[in-house]
């Protein structure tokens, strides 16, 4: 891009006209400067004392190591000086209330993916931002089409922050030599129809018949009846999988599947899949549980659980029209109902 637009310019012209365009514009600001520090620790590593080794246990029950908890109390403080009333962390069992008078709450993963920082594989920060309702904790458990905001960064070869706000998606990537974010691309769009697809192939065996079905739809290709030979990615990292569907397009899944722990997805609604799946609708593509539309969900407990496909509007599509016409029976093996005719014919 010929002009140069630094974050805080583009939230000086983009939030203001936006309903609490700029209480939301201040605290993606504070969470931006928050992740500043955050890629410098993340960049030290061992140098600054972070080992990865395990903390302990966070409310939810996944391992929580020390690099988690020093996020957390880094985005934390940031927070703490920017108008929101309250916020729900990962790291926490429930929402901490910080100003009852301020307009907005905040939902956040503050390091998402840090078993990957062992193998130097990018991780990020996820962020869902809400107008304050009548009812400050009751906000949280409202459908994520309640959202004004959402957005991710990925700490990876570059810190890059990917930011949902007034209807767009604009993406950002830090200079780190005057410490700012630099808009990099505007109103970015998922490609309609991509071929390719992201799921851990190896819970095959686990996932129901819908799922199954599709994928086993990509694999064949051209060879089995198809329009098109899809590829298979799989970064395991939420962040850099969304950063990537962003710039190529396809389809990424994380879907419920039989084993203990995964029934009702492994994801969690609030901050990572409602602000995801913001991201993706307003940049054109479509997010799914395989059978409910994600933004509409409320969530029944702060770290609830769901299955994720999202991406490119046609795959998120064809998953879910599975969904529909697989009879529950078929659930846990293998349907035969597409095994005449291709899904992508």
């Amino acid at each position: 891009m010929d002009e140069r637009v630094t974050l805080r310019s583009h939230l000086d012209q983009s939030a203001s006209p936006a309903p609490h365009g700029v209480a939301a514009g201040e605290v993606i600001e504070a969470i931006a400067m928050a992740a500043i520090d955050l890629a410098s620790l993340i960049g030290d590593g061992p140098l600054a004392g972070i080992t990865g080794r395990n903390g302990g246990i966070n409310p939810d029950g996944d391992i929580q190591r020390d690099i988690d908890v020093a996020a957390d109390d880094m985005m934390r403080r940031a927070l703490r000086n920017a108008p929101v009333a309250a916020i729900l962390s990962e790291e926490a069992a429930l929402p901490e209330t910080l100003n009852a008078e301020a307009p907005l709450c905040v939902a956040f993963d503050p390091l998402d993916g840090s078993a990957n920082l062992e193998n130097n594989i990018s991780v990020g920060t996820i962020f869902s931002v809400r107008p304050r309702g009548n009812d400050i904790l009751s906000t949280f458990f409202e459908p994520g089409t309640a959202q004004c905001a959402a957005g991710f960064i990925v700490y990876g070869p570059q810190t890059t922050l990917v930011l949902a706000l007034g209807g767009r998606v604009d993406i950002f990537i830090l200079d780190r030599r005057v410490r700012e974010f630099v808009l990099t691309a505007r109103s970015v769009r998922v490609a309609p129809d991509t071929p390719e697809f992201a799921i851990n192939a190896s819970n095959r065996r686990h996932w129901h018949g819908p799922v199954r079905t599709y994928i086993d739809e990509c694999l064949a290709g051209t060879g089995g009846g198809g329009a098109a030979d899809f590829n298979m990615r799989w970064i395991g990292s939420l962040v850099a999988e969304s950063l990537r569907i962003l710039v190529r397009g396809g389809v990424f899944l994380y879907p419920a599947d039989a084993r203990p722990g995964y029934r009702e997805g492994r994801l969690r609604l609030l901050y990572e899949a409602h602000p995801m799946a913001l991201v993706m609708e307003w940049a054109g593509g479509a997010a799914s549980t395989g059978r409910r539309r994600i933004l509409e969900l409320g969530a029944k407990s702060p770290h609830q659980r769901v299955p994720l496909i999202m991406g490119s509007a046609r795959g998120v599509r064809d998953v879910a029209a599975i969904h529909e016409v697989i009879e529950p029976m078929f659930d846990n093996s293998d349907a035969p109902l597409f095994a005449r005719r291709g899904l992508f014919l």
